[in-house]
């Protein structure tokens, strides 16, 4: 596939995942915010499996369950926790984060130190999405915010990871076996900490229904796609989320848009531009430095 292509069907899932806060806290039980992780990832894992990958191989259980840990099960769990007990303004802040993150485990992980510009496009894009979505009035909740930014550093390592372990099979098998490992570790977790949910109605159905094949199922295959052709700097597109997350809550709740937020937009679509493009250089610099040089005859 072209490389602006990949580039583009990237692009698209941090927008799709810019619905997930309205579709939890409108159509789901937010009671349950493990059990809603749980039935989010197993379904949409076992059917991407049957799309043809199968089973994973068992030679690779060991790193396929740490990626499912990272991208999924610990992810999806502290996501909905944050987003429980957090206004979506703060939690989408707080979420944030992750670019900054994934810059600084590449040092240790990847062996790419990160240079200046990321970290200044990573903060950058922080407070774009703290014009954007932040309340000052929110008040904050101490155990949302740790779970915010464990979420964050859980995807961010995963996603490092990713690239340093390479690849383990194709990005729709990778995306398949993460999520129905990452679903397993947490589905008894969630039914021993929360128990059973109230009998589910016919919109909570929908709202799950969107969140497993749309949501998830979709998102994870591009978006691992992504990761795997364009490496781990695609964590800077996750800074769209928000900024579609607080678009929609303009439209569906009614809720407006002033002068502070698309300033704070406009901050998040320059730092994304700029944090893709010093991440892929860095990349591509530590790539030349580590490749032998031939000697002279």
């Amino acid at each position: 596939m072209p490389l602006n292509r990949t580039l583009l069907t990237t692009i698209l899932v941090p927008c799709i995942w810019g619905s997930t806060y309205i579709i939890f806290t409108q159509t789901l039980p937010v009671d349950h915010p493990l059990l809603v992780g749980a039935l989010r990832a197993l379904p949409a894992g076992l059917l991407l499996m049957a799309l043809g990958p199968g089973l994973p191989p068992r030679d690779k259980l060991l790193p396929l369950a740490a990626l499912g840990l990272a991208n999924i099960g610990l992810f999806f769990a502290l996501l909905f926790v944050s987003a429980a007990r957090l206004p979506g303004g703060l939690a989408a802040t707080v979420g944030s984060t992750q670019p900054l993150i994934v810059g600084l485990l590449a040092w240790p992980l990847l062996g790419r130190r990160p240079r200046r510009g990321q970290i200044l496009a990573a903060l950058a894009g922080l407070v774009g999405v703290a014009l954007l979505v932040l309340d000052p009035h929110a008040k904050p909740d101490a155990i949302g915010i740790i779970a915010g930014l464990a979420s964050a550093a859980s995807m961010a390592t995963g996603t490092v990871l990713i690239e340093r372990w390479g690849k383990m099979g194709s990005p729709l098998a990778l995306a398949a076996w993460q999520l129905t490992l990452g679903g397993l570790i947490l589905l008894p977790v969630a039914l021993l900490v929360e128990g059973l949910p109230p009998r589910p109605t016919a919109l909570n159905g929908l709202g799950l229904s969107y969140l497993v094949l749309i949501g998830t199922a979709l998102t994870y295959w591009l978006w691992i796609r992504g990761i795997t052709t364009l490496g781990a700097s695609v964590a800077f597109l996750g800074l769209l989320s928000p900024t579609v997350a607080t678009i929609l809550g303009a439209v569906l709740l009614g809720q407006w848009l002033g002068g502070v937020q698309f300033f704070g937009i406009a901050i998040i679509l320059s730092s994304t531009i700029a944090g893709m493009r010093l991440s892929r250089r860095a990349a591509t610099a530590a790539t030349a430095s580590a490749t032998p040089q031939p000697r002279a005859a």
